[in-house]
């Protein structure tokens, strides 16, 4: 499988503060284990938005968007529940 991070993503990260960057990645780190290993862990939260558009918990708050296809994962956005819907009005 392989891992791609979009510029949007880098951007949104680097917006957070320390504690929330620590928790999105983290949560990053925890989805990729489980895309690895097949096992998802309790509390990610994963919600199918659309066909191959999906969408992780990473804390109370934020979220992670990411697509996924049979052979890569690319993280498009970490933000909370109202940026996550912005985005998706324009995706």
């Amino acid at each position: 499988m392989r891992y791609q991070v979009s510029p949007r993503f880098d951007r949104s990260v680097r917006r957070l503060d320390p504690a929330r960057k620590s928790t999105v990645t983290a949560t990053v780190e925890r989805l990729i284990a489980a895309f690895e290993t097949g096992q998802v862990p309790v509390g990610l939260g994963l919600k199918q938005l659309r066909p191959g558009l999906w969408e992780g918990r990473a804390g109370l708050s934020d979220r992670i968007l990411f697509s996924r296809t049979s052979d890569a994962v690319k993280f498009l956005l970490a933000g909370n529940h109202d940026e996550i819907k912005r985005f998706l009005r324009t995706f």
